[in-house]
């Protein structure tokens, strides 16, 4: 018997006239997603006291608190510095030094997929700064929303968000804003480039060396990610590796065209 998590609500035709509108207003494919979406969206349909699919869609659209909530909800833009830190410390105390053994220098070309509000590509570039990677651009950081690329310009963050990382790393990279809040750097600040990206439909850059895609596929359909990953393959330059999230093991990377590098780490053939 399914669970409620992974029960699919039914979805009525007027949904179909919903999604489209979404995608103008916001240029997501809900389509893209995986069924269960839906029954999100009516969750957080139901909280609001919506009666119809038209009066959501016109309070959203007339609310840009309503949007960001609706983004939110549905992307689930929830992070911190260093998320599930032993994948940080495989990629600075093996990863990165076997790539200088392999290229023979320290230029190596970092992005970071689905950024979110920014503590993923500043974890990133912290690293770098760390392992003194001598990078020819900065780390490249890409998300559809809008509001979360401001927010990580911002680089405004509650402390507790970086408690993972070293005592050293947070005088260093942080100014202390209040007693409860920190503000990134303009060093660091310099170091990633925020820009807007729709993962799906658009072109991606190539010749990187480490893609990070976390806590972000497992939204999409399988013919969605199966699309994704090839393209983050192209991305890479042979010898590159991608990481996922926790909960996103790629099952058919050899199908694909990866080979494993470890537990979410996956390389492109040289």
């Amino acid at each position: 018997m399914a669970s409620l998590e992974s029960a699919v609500y039914p979805a009525p035709p007027e949904y179909d006239v919903f999604k489209k509108k979404m995608r103008e207003l916001t240029n997501i494919d809900l389509d893209a997603y995986k069924p269960q979406i839906h029954r999100r969206i009516h969750q957080l349909m139901q909280r609001w006291g919506m009666k119809s699919y038209d009066e959501y869609y016109k309070t959203i659209a007339a609310n840009p608190d309503k949007l960001r909530e609706f983004l939110d909800y549905l992307t689930i833009n929830v992070t911190e510095f260093f998320r599930n830190s032993e994948k940080w410390w495989e990629l600075k105390d093996r990863i990165i030094p076997q790539m200088y053994h392999e290229l023979g220098h320290q230029r190596i070309r970092l992005w970071s997929a689905a950024c979110s509000t920014g503590e993923e590509p500043y974890s990133l570039a912290i690293l770098a700064s760390e392992c003194h990677v001598a990078s020819p651009k900065p780390v490249l950081a890409v998300d559809i929303d809008n509001g979360v690329l401001a927010k990580a310009a911002e680089g405004v963050y509650a402390k507790r968000s970086i408690l993972n990382a070293p005592k050293e790393w947070m005088e260093k990279y942080f100014t202390e804003v209040d007693a409860n809040t920190v503000k990134v750097k303009k060093e660091l600040k310099d170091k990633v480039k925020f820009k807007h990206m729709d993962l799906i439909k658009d072109k991606f850059e190539s010749g990187f060396d480490i893609i990070l895609c976390r806590n972000v596929v497992i939204y999409f359909g399988a013919d969605t990610k199966a699309a994704l990953y090839k393209k983050f393959l192209a991305a890479l330059r042979p010898g590159g590796y991608l990481m996922t999230g926790a909960t996103e093991q790629i099952f058919d990377y050899k199908t694909l065209g990866f080979e494993s590098a470890g537990p979410f780490l996956y390389r492109r053939p040289k």
